[in-house]
């Protein structure tokens, strides 16, 4: 009698934990609509428009697009903070309803502050707004690590990326056909109040997600906690690789909108559409990448989309002889197939090759220092573009962007193999 009473609660308790799971799933799925939506109608292309209107010049564009990777920063003390904040789902919620409404704040600074301070105040709010994000991200990272079953984690990322950039697509859409029909103000207050929505939506969503037992780190919260990431040779390896590689890639391709905008002189709208086809095309591979990732490890992958990113940096040279929209979207189809596959595959990558006690801190760490490279990154494109902006315009449209894109095939084919050889023969 008592086997069957233990074999009855045993029943219970795994159709529990698989509810939990699919529920977890599904309010994933549902969570990102509105958030996707809210951080590309001010967000992206459509952000570069609004900083524009606000006096940015492109090296103040380039500080806003690293403030994001410095932000990261914060996750190595969020890490320790998780060992005694175990409610990852209240720290979820909180952390994400902040940086939503902190960023839709920002619509408001022309109609509270003079002119002369746009700049700083937007930067000020837009750091705070990011480290709250950031902040949220890596407890999110360790929830849906447990939320998320290992045998369908490549396919639901897959499916859920998918979905996620049809609204990007959609959202970027009529993004740009907003600031076409209503230019200026009066379509910047169109899009925030959008937004503003989106945060309640997403608030209600994220208080919804599951909240599993956390499983605090063996090492308490000693510096062995932090050291432990620095100890494992194959992580620390493959990790300082992809900083470097993010270095390269961030001093030109978040100004990829800029140059569009500015020196090419494209519309909003062209340039939307231009985005939203790069959207379309990571929605269209996030599947097929998810489901090469049940056939051929993570670290293979990763090594298929560095030269990927590479050549969407490279194609930037056809403008010599071939017409530009052409040119830009042979760019964002490459661009669009290869950060699809990152994106997908370096979550698994530090899902896949941290313990699960210390997943905090090993996502912390990688963040911290890829963090550290996307923050040098669009500075440093930010100040060269402000510095050549007297000089030949073919190194303003094209020759920045080739330069750099040669420096990230080189690696992408020399180094990168040593680095993932060990992994992607497993």
């Amino acid at each position: 009698m008592s086997n069957l009473i233990r074999g009855v609660k045993q029943t219970l308790t795994t159709r529990q934990m698989e509810s939990d799971n699919r529920r977890g799933l599904r309010i994933s799925l549902i969570e990102g609509i509105p958030a996707n939506i809210l951080a590309n109608l001010i967000g992206g292309p459509l952000q570069t428009v609004y900083l524009s209107y606000l006096g940015f010049t492109a090296f103040h564009i380039g500080l806003v697009l690293a403030i994001p990777p410095f932000a990261l920063l914060v996750q190595i003390f969020i890490a320790f903070a998780m060992q005694t904040w175990q409610n990852r789902r209240f720290f979820v919620a909180l952390f994400g309803i902040v940086h939503r409404t902190l960023w839709v704040s920002t619509g408001l600074i022309p109609l509270t502050f003079t002119e002369d301070a746009w700049i700083p105040v937007y930067i000020a709010v837009w750091l705070s707004c990011m480290i709250s994000g950031q902040a949220g991200g890596v407890i999110w990272t360790s929830l849906m690590a447990d939320v998320v079953p290992p045998a369908v984690r490549g396919k639901y990322f897959g499916i859920r990326n998918t979905i996620h950039w049809a609204v990007v697509c959609i959202t970027l859409f009529v993004g740009g056909q907003i600031m076409e029909w209503f230019p200026g103000v009066h379509g910047f207050t169109i899009l925030f109040s959008i937004s503003a929505a989106c945060v309640f939506w997403n608030g209600w969503a994220l208080s919804r997600y599951p909240n599993p037992p956390f499983q605090p780190s063996e090492s308490g919260r000693s510096m062995r906690m932090f050291i432990r990431p620095f100890a494992d040779r194959r992580f620390l390896s493959a990790t300082l690789f992809i900083s470097l590689f993010i270095l390269v890639q961030n001093t030109v391709i978040p100004l990829f909108s800029y140059v569009m905008l500015e020196i090419i002189d494209l519309s909003a709208s062209r340039v939307t559409l231009i985005i939203m086809l790069q959207n379309l095309i990571m929605m269209l591979s996030y599947y097929y990448w998810g489901v090469l990732n049940s056939r051929y490890s993570t670290s293979t992958l990763l090594l298929w989309t560095f030269p990927l990113i590479a050549a969407s940096c490279v194609m930037w040279a056809g403008i010599a002889i071939v017409p530009v929209m052409l040119v830009l979207i042979v760019v964002h189809i490459l661009l669009g197939f290869g950060v699809a596959g990152y994106n997908l595959l370096v979550f698994n990558f530090l899902i896949g090759d941290s313990p699960k006690s210390e997943r905090p801190m090993y996502v912390a760490v990688f963040s911290a220092l890829t963090g550290i490279a996307g923050f040098i990154g669009p500075i440093a494109g930010g100040w060269l573009y402000d510095e050549i902006s007297t000089g030949p315009l073919w190194i303003q449209t094209y020759g920045v962007a080739t330069i750099a894109g040669g420096v990230l095939l080189l690696l992408s084919l020399v180094l990168a193999p040593f680095v993932f050889k060990s992994r992607s023969s497993k």
